[in-house]
């Protein structure tokens, strides 16, 4: 391609959010020219809607050299106590982060940031997206930049990560069907007098529902709904309603004072029905979005973009041998998980919402047995922090392949170290070669043993810390 020079680019990414800034970091640490374009201008908010970083995300971020940094600025919490009688044991997760870590988005975002802009990110603040066009080599973008004046940009890829109002979205023509499922969610940053303990607490009644978590550093993020006040989003939140709903809702408002926040806002559940349409990739709540139940938001867009980037990576290196099948794989393994997200936090959001007699009991059996059966609620804790999540694999695949690779102990150091090198690691028996028929992976492979010299099973691991190939013996 050629055209002004400033405007050629391999991807441009929309969006400087988290699931953006993860991606185009990514990228550009890949050795791409990268433009990451947000319309909002240059500076970062001290508070936001997320404040929950899964064992699954961190994993992905321990991959990039960023997750003791964020854990250290951050509270971990390793119990959920939800609806009263169900109290999840996070601790329990077979993981190196066997918690949800408390910490507000923007810390996140601070962090993907400063390790976007050292790898040679082009960021475009204050330049709004307006159009797009693509044919079979290239994408184009229509742009107005901060003096208003229009402009266009040019890249082999385009990805859509700007959020529910997704401008992408609209420029694909493609639809975002849902619905919206719960109106006037209230959220407040506020200091408490009494100290509600140390997890994350959240439960309700018949009008009305609440949670209380804390940062670590005085301040509880408090939120909640209640069945008698179903305001607009542009209602401004008074902070008696706060008060009145966790009073409501938990029995007492810990004697909260001082907010320093207050939003309101409503929950959708939509996703878009394709993640690709030829150049462009949608990511992120670009591509789908729902109820806030369980704090899985931000969480499943970063993975969306751990997901995407080696492979945009792979096949803008000339490193795929079959390029398109590995692009659609985006969506055939991120589309299922956007759907599992969505009938989870969705059930999660409808069990707070149960105002009947019947329903009530029902939510109540139902808590009570999961606290009885410890396998379910494993279950539950590893699909909500993302350790559970696995992609399929074709026929006769090895049980592993697909499923994701826990921190291993090699010669060589631990897995997710040598994952920040961006390659495939093969994890082989010591003293031995590889199996012959393990498949040619796209880039540089990075070439590991077990600690363990009796182990003689054989990994080819992804970058984003999926298995794609598994054998037994040496």
């Amino acid at each position: 391609m050629t055209g002004t020079p400033g405007t050629e680019f391999d991807v441009i990414v929309v969006g400087a959010g988290p699931t953006g800034l993860l991606l185009a970091g990514d990228l550009a640490a890949a050795g791409l020219e990268v433009a990451l374009v947000e319309r909002r201008p240059h500076e970062t908010s001290n508070l936001a809607r997320a404040f929950a970083v899964h064992a699954r995300t961190l994993e992905l971020l321990d991959a990039r050299d960023l997750a003791d940094e964020l854990v250290k600025r951050g509270t971990p919490l390793t119990r959920m106590n939800l609806f009263s009688k169900l109290s999840l044991d996070l601790s329990r997760l077979r993981s190196r982060f066997p918690f949800v870590l408390i910490t507000p988005q923007y810390e996140v975002e601070q962090l993907l940031e400063r390790r976007a802009a050292s790898a040679g990110v082009h960021f475009r603040y204050e330049t709004e997206l307006r159009g797009l066009r693509q044919d079979a080599d290239s994408v184009t973008v229509e742009v107005t930049g901060p003096d208003g004046a229009p402009g266009e940009l040019h890249a082999r890829y385009l990805v859509g990560a700007d959020g529910v109002r997704s401008a992408v979205r609209d420029g694909l023509g493609v639809p975002f069907p849902g619905e919206s499922v719960i109106r006037s969610v209230v959220l407040a940053d506020v200091r408490l007098t009494e100290e509600p303990g140390s997890a994350l607490t959240a439960s309700g009644t018949p009008d009305a529902f609440a949670f209380v978590v804390p940062f670590g550093d005085g301040w509880y993020r408090v939120g909640g709904w209640s069945r008698h006040r179903q305001s607009p989003d542009s209602e401004p939140v008074d902070f008696d309603e706060i008060r009145t709903l966790t009073r409501t809702a938990l029995g007492t408002d810990f004697g909260m004072h001082d907010p320093r926040w207050l939003s309101r806002f409503h929950s959708d559940e939509r996703q878009v029905p394709e993640y690709r349409k030829g150049r462009v990739f949608l990511a992120g709540d670009a591509a789908h979005v729902h109820s806030p139940a369980g704090g899985q938001g931000m969480n499943t867009g970063l993975q969306d973009a751990a997901n995407l980037s080696w492979k945009l990576a792979a096949v803008l290196r000339g490193e795929a041998p079959e390029p398109e099948a590995l692009l659609d794989s985006y969506h055939d393994e991120r589309h299922p998980v956007g759907t599992t997200v969505l009938r989870s936090s969705g059930a999660l959001i409808r069990l707070a919402m149960v105002h009947t007699a019947p329903t009530l009991a029902a939510r109540a059996l139902g808590t009570g047995l999961l606290n009885r059966f410890p396998p379910a609620a494993a279950k539950a804790m590893r699909m909500i922090s993302g350790i559970g999540i696995a992609y399929g694999a074709g026929r006769g695949a090895h049980r592993l392949t697909g499923r994701r690779a826990p921190d291993l102990a090699l010669t060589e150091g631990r897995l997710y170290e040598l994952l920040r090198e961006g390659a495939f690691v093969l994890v082989a028996p010591r003293g031995g070669a590889a199996a012959p028929d393990v498949p040619a992976a796209p880039g540089r492979v990075i070439r590991a043993s077990w600690t363990n010299a009796a182990r003689r099973d054989t990994l080819l691991i992804r970058p984003d810390g999926y298995i794609a190939w598994a054998g037994s013996g040496s």
